[in-house]
């Protein structure tokens, strides 16, 4: 595989598949859960936090094992065969392919602005219990385009990565700069941080087991924690699939440097944009809210329409035209950030069937030297996962279960640390051991909130997670069958 891609392209692929559509969306959710700006604020710098924990522990990884598959070859390598495969299989069927779909979906609803026919609910084709609408199949079309132009060489999808990735970078930059500035020739900022730490969670009123309003509820101590554990669902999936760039490491030049280098000043980048687009967010928004209005002002952060809370923000300045502005910056960032996801999780299924745990077809490079076969099945399955209907759900299987898997890799560095204490290490973990240590209980801690608090969908993510073992057997069974030597 040719190695094309430099230090500028890695920290764009981290950047811009960690950045879809997450940012513009998950604050007024988290504003509802935590009800008080400076906890929002610190979910988000914690989610930031943690993620480039998780990335300076990596770096060292990606260092001593620069080839394609990234996290999967870590964990093979730390903890042998089943592990690795049973992330892998939990990565095809949920993680990678379950926000790609998500993403796709986010595209095509908000192509809707522009083109009335992709609107949300369109249904065009009434199947019984599932419903396929316009805005599904636009979804499958994009996955299928993009799934296109990177079967046809690395060239295409490096472009098509810096070019869109920093259009969306220097349009949020933009947005920040605008948003912040006018929002602190108003009060709405000082307002919101007049009561910064007074914690409320919004609950629904319920009759006859149907809401018909909402009241506020004060938290602290432990209740505050444990929501603010609950709320960061958001964040941390806003800030996901910042690893995928270990997956690619096989067309990085100099992979020892630019793996770990990308992997930081990617994370550093995107924490920094969240964290003061939050900060932009309360400058032009109060808060708090209430459901069922027509006024921006009035809805807030927590109110915001469909919960885009950025085209509310912007419409505090622009106007109508604000929807029209959000709509084609999301559209951007959308398409940018699935050509980073396309372009590497194929990568990592690739690696598997060289290991014989995957289709032995996904091995193959075409022509392009890319492999195609791992691109179409990878497609295949998140254009299924679209028709699904249940992003939401997807979205808490797709974090929870990178987050438990991002804890068993960051174990395996104590693990490798033991095993194979000379390998070469061009880049050592930073904080190592206190900092990988750090992560591993602040993740887990998430993690059993996140059981405790979202039984079903996380159950459903260590599910599929469970899964994986019996279809590993059955993998290694078949294998042994065609070469029993």
């Amino acid at each position: 595989m040719k190695r094309s891609l430099n230090l500028l392209d890695t920290t764009l692929l981290v950047a811009g598949s960690m950045i879809g559509s997450g940012i513009f969306i998950v604050s007024s959710d988290m504003a509802r859960s935590l009800g008080s700006a400076g906890w929002l604020l610190v979910a988000w710098i914690l989610s930031g936090v943690i993620t480039l924990f998780a990335a300076l522990s990596y770096g060292e990884l990606a260092g001593m094992m620069p080839q394609a598959g990234g996290q999967f070859v870590y964990l093979k390598k730390a903890f042998g065969d089943l592990t690795a495969f049973v992330y892998g299989w939990t990565v095809f069927l949920v993680i990678q392919t379950g926000v790609i779909a998500a993403v796709a979906v986010a595209f095509a609803k908000f192509t809707g602005v522009f083109i009335p026919f992709f609107e949300e609910g369109r249904v065009i084709l009434p199947l019984g219990p599932i419903n396929i609408t316009s805005a599904q199949l636009l979804a499958i079309f994009i996955i299928a385009l993009l799934t296109f132009i990177n079967s046809r060489g690395i060239e295409n999808g490096k472009a098509i990565q810096r070019i869109f990735t920093s259009a969306k970078l220097i349009a949020l930059f933009t947005l920040i700069i605008v948003g912040i500035y006018y929002g602190f020739q108003s009060h709405v900022f000082s307002d919101n941080m007049a009561t910064a730490w007074d914690a409320k969670r919004e609950l629904p009123i319920l009759k006859n087991g149907s809401p018909v309003g909402t009241f506020s509820e004060d938290i602290s101590g432990l209740t505050l924690a444990t929501v603010l554990g609950v709320a960061m669902i958001g964040s941390l999936f806003s800030s996901d699939a910042w690893n995928n760039v270990t997956f690619i490491a096989g067309e990085v030049e100099n992979p020892k440097k630019n793996i770990p280098l990308g992997l930081f000043f990617g994370v550093c980048i995107v924490t920094v944009i969240y964290v003061l687009a939050n900060v932009a967010y309360l400058c032009l928004l109060p808060l708090a809210g209430a459901p069922g209005t027509d006024d921006v002002m009035q809805q807030g952060i927590m109110y915001a329409q469909y919960d885009r809370v950025g085209a509310a923000a912007l419409s505090t300045i622009f106007g109508d035209v604000a929807k029209y502005m959000m709509a084609a910056l999301i559209m951007v960032s959308t398409f940018g950030c699935n050509n980073g996801l396309i372009l590497s999780g194929s990568r990592l299924f690739q690696s598997m069937a060289g290991e014989g745990l995957f289709f032995k077809k996904a091995a193959k490079l075409n022509k392009f030297q890319v492999p195609s076969n791992a691109l179409i099945f990878q497609a295949i399955w998140a254009s299924v996962l679209c028709l699904s209907g249940s992003y939401g759900d997807l979205l808490d299987y797709c974090t929870f279960s990178s987050l438990v898997f991002y804890i068993i890799t960051i174990a395996g560095l104590f693990v490798l640390r033991r095993k194979m204490p000379d390998a070469e290490r061009p880049y050592k973990a930073f904080g190592y051991p206190v900092i990988p240590a750090l992560y591993i209980i602040i993740t887990g801690l998430i993690c059993i909130d996140l059981l405790v608090y979202k039984t079903f969908n996380t159950g459903m993510g260590l599910l599929i997670i469970a899964l994986g073992v019996p279809v590993y057997f059955l993998f290694k069974r078949n294998n042994h069958a065609h070469n029993p030597v």
